[in-house]
Protein backbone atom coordinates (compact mmCIF):
# COMPACT_ATOMS: atom_id res chain seq x y z
CA UNK A 1 0.00 0.00 0.00
CA UNK A 2 1.40 3.43 -1.23
CA UNK A 3 1.66 5.38 2.23
CA UNK A 4 1.19 8.92 0.40
CA UNK A 5 -2.20 10.12 2.68
CA UNK A 6 -2.74 7.15 4.51
CA UNK A 7 -3.09 6.91 8.35
CA UNK A 8 -0.56 4.54 10.01
CA UNK A 9 -0.44 3.02 13.40
CA UNK A 10 3.67 1.77 14.41
CA UNK A 11 4.06 -0.10 17.55
CA UNK A 12 7.65 0.27 19.02
CA UNK A 13 8.29 3.64 18.21
CA UNK A 14 10.52 5.41 20.76
CA UNK A 15 13.85 3.74 18.75
CA UNK A 16 15.63 1.25 16.57
CA UNK A 17 13.50 0.40 13.73
CA UNK A 18 10.28 1.31 14.85
CA UNK A 19 11.51 5.15 15.09
CA UNK A 20 12.95 4.86 12.00
CA UNK A 21 10.23 3.26 10.12
CA UNK A 22 7.95 6.02 11.37
CA UNK A 23 10.13 8.66 10.23
CA UNK A 24 10.26 6.75 6.74
CA UNK A 25 6.77 6.49 6.36
CA UNK A 26 6.46 10.13 7.37
CA UNK A 27 8.51 11.46 4.97
CA UNK A 28 6.47 9.40 2.03
CA UNK A 29 3.18 11.39 3.32
CA UNK A 30 1.57 9.06 5.88
CA UNK A 31 -0.33 10.58 9.16
CA UNK A 32 1.04 8.62 11.91
CA UNK A 33 0.16 7.68 15.41
CA UNK A 34 3.70 6.00 17.32
CA UNK A 35 3.45 3.72 20.32
CA UNK A 36 5.19 2.44 22.95
CA UNK A 37 5.64 1.89 26.74
CA UNK A 38 8.00 5.42 26.86
CA UNK A 39 5.42 8.28 26.35
CA UNK A 40 8.68 10.98 27.27
CA UNK A 41 11.02 9.05 24.53
CA UNK A 42 7.53 8.97 22.13
CA UNK A 43 7.83 12.94 21.78
CA UNK A 44 11.30 12.65 20.50
CA UNK A 45 9.29 10.60 17.57
CA UNK A 46 6.57 13.03 16.79
CA UNK A 47 9.27 16.14 16.41
CA UNK A 48 11.24 13.74 14.43
CA UNK A 49 8.04 12.47 11.78
CA UNK A 50 6.65 16.45 12.22
CA UNK A 51 10.49 17.41 10.81
CA UNK A 52 9.69 14.95 7.83
CA UNK A 53 6.63 17.07 7.12
CA UNK A 54 4.06 14.93 8.56
CA UNK A 55 1.12 14.84 11.14
CA UNK A 56 2.16 13.10 14.27
CA UNK A 57 0.82 11.79 17.44
CA UNK A 58 1.50 9.54 20.52
CA UNK A 59 -0.31 6.86 21.76
CA UNK A 60 1.14 5.14 25.00
CA UNK A 61 1.19 1.58 24.45
CA UNK A 62 2.47 -1.79 26.79
CA UNK A 63 1.96 -4.44 24.64
CA UNK A 64 2.09 -7.00 27.72
CA UNK A 65 -1.17 -5.96 29.23
CA UNK A 66 -3.37 -7.35 27.39
CA UNK A 67 -6.72 -5.93 29.33
CA UNK A 68 -5.36 -2.20 27.68
CA UNK A 69 -5.24 -3.26 24.21
CA UNK A 70 -9.31 -2.45 23.06
CA UNK A 71 -9.34 0.94 24.81
CA UNK A 72 -6.24 1.62 22.98
CA UNK A 73 -7.30 0.64 19.76
CA UNK A 74 -10.22 2.64 20.04
CA UNK A 75 -8.28 5.49 20.73
CA UNK A 76 -6.12 4.51 17.89
CA UNK A 77 -8.93 4.67 15.75
CA UNK A 78 -10.29 8.10 17.34
CA UNK A 79 -6.70 10.27 16.68
CA UNK A 80 -6.65 8.88 13.29
CA UNK A 81 -9.96 8.18 11.97
CA UNK A 82 -9.56 4.77 10.66
CA UNK A 83 -6.20 2.85 10.46
CA UNK A 84 -5.02 2.35 7.24
CA UNK A 85 -1.63 0.34 8.07
CA UNK A 86 -0.71 -1.00 11.32
CA UNK A 87 3.10 -1.34 11.20
CA UNK A 88 3.27 -3.77 14.24
CA UNK A 89 7.26 -3.27 15.64
CA UNK A 90 7.61 -3.41 19.12
CA UNK A 91 9.86 -6.34 20.75
CA UNK A 92 11.54 -8.07 23.64
CA UNK A 93 15.06 -9.39 22.82
CA UNK A 94 15.99 -12.94 24.50
CA UNK A 95 19.89 -14.02 25.92
CA UNK A 96 18.93 -17.42 28.08
CA UNK A 97 19.38 -20.84 27.94
CA UNK A 98 15.90 -22.03 27.10
CA UNK A 99 16.00 -24.74 30.66
CA UNK A 100 17.19 -22.29 32.50
CA UNK A 101 14.79 -18.88 31.76
CA UNK A 102 11.98 -18.08 33.97
CA UNK A 103 8.80 -18.96 32.52
CA UNK A 104 7.90 -15.44 34.21
CA UNK A 105 10.60 -14.18 31.37
CA UNK A 106 9.37 -16.86 28.88
CA UNK A 107 6.02 -15.74 29.04
CA UNK A 108 6.38 -11.91 28.81
CA UNK A 109 8.83 -12.48 25.73
CA UNK A 110 5.67 -14.24 24.26
CA UNK A 111 2.91 -11.36 25.41
CA UNK A 112 5.25 -9.02 23.44
CA UNK A 113 6.57 -10.94 20.64
CA UNK A 114 4.06 -12.65 19.80
CA UNK A 115 0.57 -12.18 21.57
CA UNK A 116 0.52 -8.23 22.04
CA UNK A 117 0.82 -8.08 18.58
CA UNK A 118 -1.28 -10.60 17.06
CA UNK A 119 -4.34 -9.21 19.57
CA UNK A 120 -3.93 -5.74 18.55
CA UNK A 121 -3.75 -6.89 14.77
CA UNK A 122 -7.27 -8.37 16.10
CA UNK A 123 -8.80 -5.35 16.95
CA UNK A 124 -7.69 -3.33 14.22
CA UNK A 125 -8.17 -5.47 10.90
CA UNK A 126 -12.11 -5.71 10.85
CA UNK A 127 -12.29 -2.40 10.20
CA UNK A 128 -9.98 -3.06 7.19
CA UNK A 129 -11.63 -6.51 5.74
CA UNK A 130 -15.19 -4.30 6.23
CA UNK A 131 -13.88 -1.57 4.29
CA UNK A 132 -12.21 -3.93 2.07
CA UNK A 133 -8.59 -2.22 2.43
CA UNK A 134 -5.63 -1.68 4.74
CA UNK A 135 -2.44 -3.70 5.40
CA UNK A 136 -0.60 -5.41 8.49
CA UNK A 137 3.05 -4.88 8.38
CA UNK A 138 5.26 -7.07 11.16
CA UNK A 139 8.64 -6.48 12.09
CA UNK A 140 10.35 -10.17 12.92
CA UNK A 141 13.91 -11.58 12.35
CA UNK A 142 15.76 -14.18 10.30
CA UNK A 143 14.98 -15.57 13.89
CA UNK A 144 11.76 -16.18 12.76
CA UNK A 145 12.91 -18.36 10.27
CA UNK A 146 15.58 -20.59 12.27
CA UNK A 147 16.89 -21.27 16.10
CA UNK A 148 19.77 -20.26 17.86
CA UNK A 149 21.50 -20.47 21.05
CA UNK A 150 20.13 -18.54 23.96
CA UNK A 151 17.41 -17.31 21.56
CA UNK A 152 14.56 -20.22 22.09
CA UNK A 153 12.08 -18.35 23.27
CA UNK A 154 12.24 -15.02 21.02
CA UNK A 155 13.17 -17.57 18.39
CA UNK A 156 9.54 -19.32 19.07
CA UNK A 157 7.98 -16.35 19.32
CA UNK A 158 8.82 -15.11 15.66
CA UNK A 159 8.48 -18.39 14.54
CA UNK A 160 4.69 -18.45 16.15
CA UNK A 161 4.38 -14.78 14.13
CA UNK A 162 5.31 -15.72 10.60
CA UNK A 163 2.89 -18.92 11.26
CA UNK A 164 0.23 -16.97 11.71
CA UNK A 165 0.57 -13.95 9.40
CA UNK A 166 0.78 -16.47 6.76
CA UNK A 167 -2.30 -18.28 7.65
CA UNK A 168 -4.22 -14.84 7.91
CA UNK A 169 -3.34 -14.10 4.33
CA UNK A 170 -4.47 -16.64 3.18
CA UNK A 171 -7.63 -16.96 5.13
CA UNK A 172 -8.91 -13.84 2.75
CA UNK A 173 -6.97 -13.67 -0.28
CA UNK A 174 -8.68 -10.54 -2.76
CA UNK A 175 -10.23 -9.25 0.32
CA UNK A 176 -7.93 -5.81 -0.09
CA UNK A 177 -6.02 -6.65 3.44
CA UNK A 178 -2.29 -7.16 2.56
CA UNK A 179 -0.12 -8.83 5.28
CA UNK A 180 3.83 -8.11 4.36
CA UNK A 181 6.49 -9.70 7.11
CA UNK A 182 9.37 -7.37 7.03
CA UNK A 183 12.62 -9.76 8.15
CA UNK A 184 15.54 -8.37 9.18
CA UNK A 185 19.09 -9.41 9.93
CA UNK A 186 21.57 -7.78 12.03
CA UNK A 187 20.28 -4.00 12.70
CA UNK A 188 21.87 -1.43 14.98
CA UNK A 189 19.61 -1.33 17.43
CA UNK A 190 19.14 -1.20 21.11
CA UNK A 191 17.36 -4.75 21.32
CA UNK A 192 19.98 -6.39 22.15
CA UNK A 193 21.25 -4.27 24.96
CA UNK A 194 17.63 -4.24 26.48
CA UNK A 195 17.47 -8.18 25.83
CA UNK A 196 16.13 -10.32 28.79
CA UNK A 197 18.74 -12.96 30.68
CA UNK A 198 17.40 -16.12 32.26
CA UNK A 199 16.23 -14.12 35.12
CA UNK A 200 14.68 -11.68 33.58
CA UNK A 201 17.69 -8.90 33.60
CA UNK A 202 18.74 -6.76 30.40
CA UNK A 203 21.76 -8.38 28.81
CA UNK A 204 23.04 -4.72 28.76
CA UNK A 205 25.57 -4.83 25.65
CA UNK A 206 24.89 -4.78 21.69
CA UNK A 207 26.21 -7.71 19.97
CA UNK A 208 29.14 -8.33 17.35
CA UNK A 209 26.80 -9.31 15.14
CA UNK A 210 24.53 -5.96 15.39
CA UNK A 211 27.58 -3.81 15.92
CA UNK A 212 28.70 -4.62 12.27
CA UNK A 213 25.03 -4.48 11.14
CA UNK A 214 23.22 -2.02 8.90
CA UNK A 215 21.40 1.36 11.03
CA UNK A 216 17.98 1.22 11.47
CA UNK A 217 17.43 4.04 8.76
CA UNK A 218 18.68 1.56 6.46
CA UNK A 219 16.32 -0.60 7.79
CA UNK A 220 13.40 1.77 7.07
CA UNK A 221 14.73 2.73 3.89
CA UNK A 222 14.74 -1.44 2.35
CA UNK A 223 11.36 -1.80 4.12
CA UNK A 224 9.49 1.02 2.29
CA UNK A 225 9.34 -1.10 -0.90
CA UNK A 226 7.80 -3.26 0.43
CA UNK A 227 4.79 -1.94 2.05
CA UNK A 228 4.05 -0.10 -0.90
CA UNK A 229 3.85 -2.89 -3.01
CA UNK A 230 2.57 -5.14 -0.59
CA UNK A 231 4.48 -8.13 -0.64
CA UNK A 232 4.20 -10.68 1.89
CA UNK A 233 7.65 -10.68 2.82
CA UNK A 234 10.97 -9.28 2.72
CA UNK A 235 14.33 -10.47 3.63
CA UNK A 236 16.36 -6.75 4.96
CA UNK A 237 20.11 -6.79 5.89
CA UNK A 238 23.43 -8.32 4.73
CA UNK A 239 25.25 -11.92 4.46
CA UNK A 240 23.46 -12.93 7.43
CA UNK A 241 19.81 -12.99 5.66
CA UNK A 242 21.55 -15.75 3.74
CA UNK A 243 21.48 -18.68 6.93
CA UNK A 244 17.80 -18.35 5.40
CA UNK A 245 18.32 -19.56 2.60
CA UNK A 246 21.66 -21.83 3.72
CA UNK A 247 19.14 -23.22 6.38
CA UNK A 248 16.68 -24.43 3.70
CA UNK A 249 18.49 -25.96 1.00
CA UNK A 250 21.69 -27.33 3.12
CA UNK A 251 20.77 -27.80 6.96
CA UNK A 252 23.70 -29.79 8.27
CA UNK A 253 26.06 -27.31 6.67
CA UNK A 254 24.00 -24.28 7.93
CA UNK A 255 24.52 -25.94 11.76
CA UNK A 256 28.11 -26.34 11.57
CA UNK A 257 28.62 -22.74 10.67
CA UNK A 258 25.88 -21.37 13.54
CA UNK A 259 28.06 -23.39 16.27
CA UNK A 260 31.16 -22.43 14.99
CA UNK A 261 30.60 -18.69 14.44
CA UNK A 262 27.49 -18.36 16.42
CA UNK A 263 25.05 -15.07 15.27
CA UNK A 264 25.93 -12.75 17.87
Amino acid sequence: MDPKGKNVWITGATSGIGRALAVELARAGARTLVSSRRLDRLEETVAACRMAGAEASALALDLADAASLPGKAREAERSLGRIDILAAVAGVGQRGAALDTESAVARRIFEVDFWGTVELARLVLPAMYARGGGQLVVVTGVLGKFGAPRRSFYSAAKHALHGWCDSLREEAPGAGVEVTLLVPGWVRTEISEHALDDGGAPHGRMDPGQQRGITPEECARRSLPAITKGLPEQLIGGIECGGVYLNRIWPGLFRKMLRRRGIG
